[in-house]
Parts: structure tokens; sequence; C-alpha cells
């Protein structure tokens, strides 16, 4: 049977590549592909691949938190980020979300499809060219650790935020979220004030810095 694989990443030709490398395997096929983080959620849901290879860097939903409404919602499809950011922030943010496996994008197929394999075999893969001082610090990371700002938003208000800051109006994010323009300005607020920012460019670099978003949205 083959391993049904899930491709999101917001590059055209990335995904293009990537299905044609997957598909010259003979235990492998590419069932979807999308090109932001909510549609690969819903398409999860819908098709219920075996691995799902998310980017992190997506607009709309970004990697970390698809991955955790993708496993809450099909907690059976194995998560593998392949990213070209190897700060510890995204790493730690990526396995905490459920993600069994992460591989920068500059690694060989080989790498990638060992991945594959492994993680459809119930186990974890880190590309070996994440230094071994991360994997370190992630291991070592003490449950007491100050949690960081982007700890106290909620699942829902990092939606908000990630929209926002990627231009969207209230309006345009209310729609999207299936919810009031008033909700969503009450979100805003209740974001600005736990985080203790002013203004919408202000939201937009913290998002950037913290990784709920990326530079090129």
């Amino acid at each position: 049977m083959s391993i049904r694989i899930l491709v999101a990443d917001d590059h055209k030709i990335f995904r293009d590549g990537l299905r044609n490398l997957l598909e010259q395997q003979e235990d492998m096929k590419v069932v979807g592909e999308v090109d932001n983080g909510r549609a690969a959620v819903e398409l999860a849901c819908r098709l219920a691949p075996h691995v799902a290879i998310l980017d992190i860097g997506m607009p709309e939903l970004n990697g970390i938190d698809a991955t955790k409404k993708l496993l809450a919602d099909a907690p059976n499809v194995k998560v593998i980020a392949l990213s070209m950011h190897s700060d510890r922030r995204f790493v730690e943010g990526m396995l905490q979300a459920g993600a069994v496996g992460y591989l920068l994008k500059d690694c060989a197929f080989d790498e990638l499809a060992q991945a594959v394999r492994t993680a459809v075999a119930g186990q974890v893969y880190l590309s070996p060219a994440i230094s071994g001082v991360l994997v370190a610090d992630y291991l070592k990371k003490s449950a007491a650790t100050t949690a960081d700002d982007s700890d106290v938003l909620t699942n829902r208000e990092r939606e908000v935020l990630q929209l926002l800051a990627e231009g969207h109006s209230t309006k345009a994010v209310a729609l999207r979220l299936q919810v009031s323009a008033k909700t969503i300005e009450t979100h805003r607020q209740r974001i600005m004030t736990k985080l203790d920012l002013h203004s919408i460019a202000e939201l937009t670099k913290y998002a950037v810095r913290s990784g709920i978003t990326s530079v090129e949205q």
C-alpha cells in the first residue's frame, strides 16, 4: 500500500518539484497539495493522508499553528516540517505542536524520503543539518521555563494575529473565520492588551519576530 502524502507550501514550483520526486518512489503517492496552512488543515481532515509535509512560513495559518489544528482534528496524520528555518524557536514550535519530523529545505531528497518512511513507522526524524546544540536545548528545556509572549495568546488569537499581520481587514478576517467583525475587533483588543502593543504595525512586527508569520507575506 502506498504512503499517502499531503504537501503544503506556498511556492508552486517547489510543490511541483516535490510532487514529482515523491511520486517517483514506488511506495509513495501525493494525494493533495495546498498553498496555505488553513487549506492544509481542511484537506488533511478530508483526505486523511498518512503524512503531511508542511512548510512553516505559510500565509493565513503558519505551519506551527496549522500542525496544532490538523492534529487536533486528524490525530493519525504524521506531520513533517520542511523549512528553510533552523532557528530553535521554529524547531521547538513544530515539535511541541506535534510534528514527528523536521528537515531543512536544502536537504537531499533521499533524506526526505527516509523521514517519510520513518514517520510512518512511528518514529521521529530530525535532520542532521539541525545542530546538536539545537536539539540538546530542546530536550533539556525545563517545564518550569518561563513561557514566551506567544504562549500568552490563545490559538484563535494567534490565528487572528497572523491574518491581521498579513494585511487582511477586520471584515475579511471575520469572514474567513466565520465570526462577526465585532468578535475579531475584540480579539484584536485583547491581543494588544496582552502583548502591550498599540498599533497594527507593532502587531505585525511582533508576528514576524515570533514566527507567527514570515517576512515574505
